[in-house]
């Protein structure tokens, strides 16, 4: 692949989402949500004011967790099946469609990072301002984990878009898959152990993990913080069956790899499939 073609592919997308409703609105309201969750989440325990960075992000997590997977997929689905004219210019144009594939998800992930980095960098200096630095490396990992996860449902977002060609049907298969990965996949996870062995159950929580990058960038955020009591069931397992929180890092890491590398292989070939 041409990596100059790749990056003027990912400077028009990137020119285009900067300036894109979706992407400025995330930016605005995760920066301020962040702010307020920093800043109001000790409110039930009767006190307010500005936590530090490692209560911030156990308060951030759900949040992250909720909102960038649903973010990407909004905005691969539609760019992806954006204006038919602008689509058929850019494919008719001498360079492949794995090159126009990957420069559109760059431009894409650079859009969605600068607004989330937007949003942790302002919630950050103002903790530190007002809270110290203390936990601020287990904050960063998570930001990074949350940048991990808004490329894998960016990706995921154009192989949905590749297989439903018009916009609306791209669009509603998105909102399913956010709704099956964030919500329904650990109620059948939980289902299941019901009706299995101890031993087989545990196996299977394990393995169920890799299943889900929702799943593997909470265990990974939460290990980061450094509490193996906030693991969950499937982390705990993780941990125990690898031997040491080190080994289930790298083994998270490189799952989550796969989730980027396994759906922008598939959507280059049901791309190449295509008659555009």
């Amino acid at each position: 692949m041409d990596l100059r073609t790749i990056g003027a592919i990912a400077g028009q997308e990137l020119r285009v989402n900067s300036r894109n409703k979706w992407t400025v609105s995330f930016a605005g309201i995760f920066a301020a949500l962040a702010l307020a969750i920093s800043y109001f989440g000790m409110v039930t325990a009767g006190e307010v004011g500005f936590q530090g960075f490692t209560r911030t992000s156990a308060s951030l997590l759900n949040l992250v967790l909720y909102l960038v997977p649903m973010v990407s997929l909004t905005m691969s689905a539609v760019s992806f099946t954006g204006e038919r004219g602008a689509s058929e210019l850019l494919f008719s144009q001498p360079v492949t469609r794995a090159e126009i594939l990957t420069g559109k998800i760059c431009g894409l992930f650079a859009a969605v990072a600068a607004a989330t980095c937007f949003g942790f960098g302002l919630a950050g200096c103002v903790i530190a301002a007002n809270a110290g630095a203390e936990g601020s490396m287990a904050f960063l990992v998570f930001a990074g984990f949350a940048l991990l996860l808004a490329l894998i449902f960016l990706v995921i977002g154009a192989l949905v878009a590749a297989f439903c060609g018009s916009k609306a049907k791209a669009f509603g298969h998105a909102l399913f898959v956010w709704f099956f990965f964030v919500l329904l996949y650990d109620l059948l996870v939980i289902g299941m152990t019901f009706v299995l062995k101890e031993h087989t159950a545990n196996r299977f929580i394990f393995l169920s993990l890799f299943g889900n990058p929702v799943d593997m960038a909470r265990v990974g955020s939460l290990m980061a913080l450094g509490d193996p009591s906030i693991f969950g069931a499937a982390g705990a397992a993780l941990v125990k069956f690898l031997g040491g929180q080190a080994r289930a890092m790298l083994m998270l890491l490189m799952g989550l790899g796969l989730w980027v590398a396994v759906p922008l292989i598939s959507a280059v070939r049901v791309l190449n499939r295509q008659n555009l």
